[in-house]
């Protein structure tokens, strides 16, 4: 009897060190941000998200993941507190309805082999190159194609990888940004991700069902590549048409950043976009930014002008301009 509970006792002592080895510790990790700007018409001008306020020392937001894997199976929870995080909190799809807090993923993913996995809930977007976060931007002000969204995508979504250079991801989900589905699962996307040489890679982003305010299906093409040790070119192109009418955008974003050191860097921001329909509108935009680091730190000293021939900025008078400009300046933490 002895034995035999000694064996027992055994056995499970080591399925419980097992069990401890396959389970990874909790992960937490986030960033705080805020910013200073200053229109030089001295008031609101540029109508992209985020640091919106003239002349003000502002939030961004306190952002917060956790993540934790267990075997096979892991979570992903992540929730931002503040402006930044809030602005595009739209849980009832006409903005009524404005949080304190806004999650940014909560999803659940299970790894099948290590080629296929799959992954439910609520996940930030798979389309276009910039984040609502601002630890995964260079530039702090956000780009016109950015703020067509979609933001986040509510789902499942299946990946295979078939090979460390393709793996394809497709999925069926949610209206867009929307924690509750009002018309249903209602979009299907796919990503096609190539990684042809070491520091390049793009991803093939398609994206068709119902958005805020219809239907319509996005094609998106980003990609980055690091040239060099210095130097690192990213791309978006991207076209938007909306299913029952001839309404929709299309535009393009070019990000050259060259490292002046390991605490430096400059970036460019070169940026077209236009609308379609009845209100077509054309906008191209230029802004110049630094990420200057120390640690988890970084400051963000940032130049961005923008145009628009049908003069849909204000100058100083308060009259109607087809240029606006703004300097800002932002400190971004991450842990």
């Amino acid at each position: 009897m002895k034995k035999f509970l000694t064996a027992m006792f055994s056995i499970a002592s080591t399925t419980c060190a097992l069990a401890q080895e396959a389970s990874s510790p909790l992960e937490i990790s986030g960033s705080v941000d805020t910013y200073y700007k200053y229109d030089f018409a001295k008031k609101p001008n540029i109508g992209t998200y985020f640091a919106s306020d003239h002349n003000s020392v502002s939030l961004g937001m306190l952002d917060i993941a956790l993540k934790k894997k267990t075997g096979k199976a892991s979570f992903v929870g992540e929730l931002s507190f503040g402006p930044r995080g809030q602005y595009q909190s739209i849980p009832n799809g006409d903005g009524t309805d404005q949080n304190t807090f806004h999650i940014q993923n909560l999803y659940i993913n299970y790894e099948f082999s290590d080629q296929f996995s799959m992954t439910a809930g609520y996940m930030g977007t798979f389309v276009g190159y910039e984040v609502i976060s601002p630890v995964g931007n260079f530039n702090y002000s956000t780009s016109y194609l950015f703020g067509a969204g979609p933001f986040q995508n509510a789902g499942i979504k299946a990946t295979y990888k078939f090979s460390d250079k393709v793996s394809l991801m497709a999925g069926l989900f949610n209206d867009w940004n929307l924690y509750k589905a009002t018309r249903g699962v209602s979009s299907i996307g796919g990503q096609l991700t190539v990684s042809p040489v070491e520091g390049w890679t793009a991803y093939l982003n398609v994206l068709s069902g119902a958005d805020p305010y219809g239907y319509g299906t996005i094609e998106d093409l980003t990609t980055s590549y690091q040239v060099t040790k210095a130097f690192k070119l990213g791309l978006n192109a991207a076209n938007y048409d909306k299913s029952s009418s001839d309404e929709g955008y299309a535009g393009v974003a070019f990000y050259p950043q060259y490292a002046l050191g390991d605490a430096v860097t400059l970036g460019l921001r070169g940026e077209y976009y236009q609308t379609k329909g009845a209100d077509k509108t054309t906008y191209t935009g230029l802004t110049l930014t630094a990420n200057v680091k120390s640690g988890g730190l970084t400051f963000i000293p940032e130049i961005r002008i923008d145009h628009n021939g049908d003069k849909p900025f204000l100058n100083k008078n308060g009259s109607a301009a087809p240029n606006a400009g703004q300097f800002s300046l932002a400190a971004v933490y991450a842990f």
